[in-house]
């Protein structure tokens, strides 16, 4: 249990705000706590909406959450690339999920760290707890996973504010002119195809920024920084510039080109991660090199 006056900066604040900010628990575990009757205000129970005076005696009832259940199972490929009390970033294989979801019976991250003994931070959604960051099933690359609770609230910040560097590599069809540039364009639900994403008029704000790295005769090797991150940001904004990731049919790529390369997948990895770590507060970067299927076909790609 957390009892503590509210302090003069947090008044007029939402309660669930404030108690995220004074117990340094997540605000999503905050609302599961409201919604139990966890919260109470001056002695009574609150909605998260309710608002905060200075001097107000706010009670955090701190239980642990329901979890989903996560039944644990190793994944094949998968490398622990840094663990400390407050995170570990893993090298996710492509075919992984992050986490179970509706319709996927496949191998996921927090499944594999289950089965590898770690503790993870119980905030968030109870089927992806301690995921601060999602990764495509066919995207393979460096994710980073909260296992305390304030690792949790300042990563998911950092994401939030734009201050978490990451930095994919992707091989896409053609040749993108300019050679280097921004795609500035918002991205929604597909309307036609709600497994499909789209850059659509009224969409979210939707930033991604590209270097050419390499050029060839039939394919480019892009260098990606995302500034914001959307569902499929990176498959979508380029697929709009009619050079869809190589391996990527969903967004129109070639398959036939993916055959001569021997991928069945998309040729996308999160290459480097940078951000503040939420316990030293000092930069931390991790880097992954690419995985030897998407070694082999650039290799092809370069001999042509």
């Amino acid at each position: 249990m957390s009892v503590q006056l509210v302090p003069d900066g947090l008044a007029g604040e939402r309660v669930d705000a404030a108690a995220s900010r004074m117990t340094g628990v997540s605000r999503s575990r905050i609302a599961e706590l409201i919604e139990s009757g966890g919260v109470q205000l001056n002695g009574r129970v609150v909605t998260k909406s309710d608002r905060v005076a200075a001097g107000d005696m706010l009670e955090v009832e701190l239980t642990e959450p329901k979890l989903a259940e996560v039944v644990p199972a190793f994944v094949e490929g998968m490398r622990i690339v840094h663990d400390d009390a407050d995170i570990v970033v893993i090298d996710k294989p492509a075919g992984v999920a992050a986490h179970p979801s509706l319709g996927w019976d496949g191998p996921d991250v927090l499944a594999h760290l289950a089965a590898a003994g770690f503790r993870i931070s119980t905030s968030g959604a109870s089927e992806r707890r301690g995921i601060v960051q999602r990764l495509d099933v066919g995207t393979s690359g460096l994710m980073v996973v909260a296992k305390s609770e304030p690792a949790y609230t300042a990563l998911k910040r950092a994401f939030r504010d734009r201050t978490v560097e990451k930095v994919y590599h992707t091989l896409v069809q053609g040749h993108p002119d300019p050679f280097s540039g921004t795609i500035d364009a918002p991205i929604a639900r597909h309307p036609g195809h709600d497994w499909k994403m789209a850059v659509i008029d009224g969409g979210r704000h939707s930033v991604t920024h590209y270097e050419t790295l390499e050029a060839f005769r039939s394919a480019t090797l892009l260098e990606i920084h995302l500034e914001t991150g959307r569902t499929h940001q990176i498959r979508v904004h380029l697929a709009a510039l009619r050079h869809p990731v190589i391996g990527d049919p969903l967004y129109g790529a070639n398959p036939v080109l993916a055959a001569e390369l021997n991928l069945d997948r998309q040729w996308l990895h999160a290459t480097r991660l940078g951000f503040v770590h939420p316990g030293t507060g000092e930069w931390a970067e991790f880097s992954s090199p690419y995985p030897e299927d998407l070694a082999q076909a650039l290799a092809v790609i370069r001999a042509r």
